[in-house]
């Protein structure tokens, strides 16, 4: 066996080895937050109400701008996903509501739980890949892409999502062009939008 074959067999091991030293990293929310996650709760204070997340319940209002209300197990409200690189979220929608154009770092798949959607991402060559998605449809978004989703049907929609990291990130685009510190004069030039358009834009985000 090659020096290089030894090495990475050797290297696979104690990855494992690693992965598999906690049965579980129940994030402990009162530390900070580093690079890899929060620090592991003490495991004799662990129960089992750490492993069930309830923010799913009832009904949710969808009277933001978009239409929509966006629920996140992320580890920061859900810290039992800490360190097992997963995540969920839960989409409403209201009657035409949409969950406008964002990306993760992550991967995502989504799964229609009432109503019909559309659901779609733009690739890196600008192909839109899109579908009208009914109940229990399912459809996945690759890592980083933008994607977006649209209630087209007659009544409220909802939907629930599953990310591979336990804190994906989320960036909706035009809230990040237009809701933030970015000068309206650069906002103009990078979307080649007027200057009545970008003042437009931002009083709607700043008020929204």
């Amino acid at each position: 066996m090659s020096n290089l074959s030894f090495f990475f067999i050797f290297s696979l091991l104690a990855s494992l080895s690693y992965a598999i030293e906690l049965d579980f990293c129940v994030g402990d929310l009162s530390l900070p937050r580093g690079p890899q996650g929060y620090a592991c709760k003490d495991p004799s204070t662990v129960t089992t109400d750490d492993f069930v997340y309830t923010g799913f319940r009832g009904e949710k209002t969808t009277t933001n701008i978009f239409g929509n209300n966006v629920t996140l197990a992320f580890s920061n409200a859900f810290p039992a996903l800490n360190g097992l690189g997963i995540t969920m979220g839960r989409l409403d929608f209201g009657v035409g509501g949409v969950i406008p154009l964002h990306s993760h770092r992550t991967s995502e798949v989504i799964i229609v739980a009432r109503g019909s959607i559309i659901a779609g991402f733009i690739d890196s060559n600008n192909t839109a890949y899109y579908k009208r998605l009914e109940v229990n449809d399912v459809m996945v978004f690759p890592q980083a892409m933008l994607h977006f989703q649209i209630n087209v049907g007659t009544t409220p929609a909802t939907a629930f999502v599953s990310l591979n990291g336990a804190n994906p990130g989320l960036q909706l685009t035009t809230p990040s062009l237009f809701a933030g510190n970015l000068p309206g004069d650069i906002a103009e030039q990078i979307t080649l939008l007027s200057h009545e358009e970008v003042m437009w834009m931002k009083r709607i985000f700043v008020t929204a």
